[in-house]
């Protein structure tokens, strides 16, 4: 369980033991199960199957000390790459929640590649929402604290739409990226 106590820092690049990118099959894109990432991972490169899990490496704040530990850099998903028998596999271990099938399997390997040549690299990350004009968002810390908006421009802040539906009005207000949240 997460603890509300827990300050995440800046994240920093994944270690240098990253694994490269499996070779051959399909990409399938798997939803896990809260928390199930890295021991799915493990159980599938036990049974030899393609897989890839990007990861962190994020200083947390618990009770005063400082640790490092490695979490997803997206939470609840990984990569499988290998044909459907692999993905039924990875099913049946009861740790994933959905298997999506990728449409653009160049495309996914391309931004895969690029993924993991930037956490080869010694560049600090951020982890950050995905945010397009019309998404809604939640501020989640400030005096704004609470709010809900759409998202409406990406200059150097975001810019986001507060409406009053019942009076067909709206204003607008600019905040940091970092302190919104998607609104499922």
């Amino acid at each position: 369980m997460k603890s509300d106590s827990a300050a995440a820092k800046p994240a920093q690049s994944q270690p240098q033991g990253t694994p490269a990118l499996p070779a051959a099959g399909n990409w399938f894109v798997l939803r896990t199960r809260t928390r199930q990432e890295k021991i799915l991972e493990a159980d599938l490169r036990a049974r030899k199957i393609g897989c890839f899990l990007p990861l962190l490496r994020i200083q947390r704040t618990y009770c005063g000390r400082k640790i490092a530990v490695e979490a997803p850099m997206f939470p609840c998903y990984m990569f499988l790459r290998g044909d459907h028998d692999d993905t039924y596999t990875a099913d049946r271990t009861g740790r994933v929640a959905q298997i999506i099938p990728v449409t653009d399997q160049r495309r996914l390997d391309s931004e895969l590649s690029n993924l993991l040549q930037v956490l080869r690299s010694d560049v600090k990350l951020d982890p950050f929402p995905y945010l397009k004009v019309g998404t809604q968002v939640v501020i989640t810390s400030g005096p704004l604290k609470g709010l809900y908006g759409l998202i409406e421009d990406f200059a150097h802040r975001h810019r986001v739409i507060l409406q009053i539906e019942a009076l067909g009005r709206a204003v607008s207000l600019e905040v940091d990226a970092a302190i919104v949240n998607v609104v499922d």
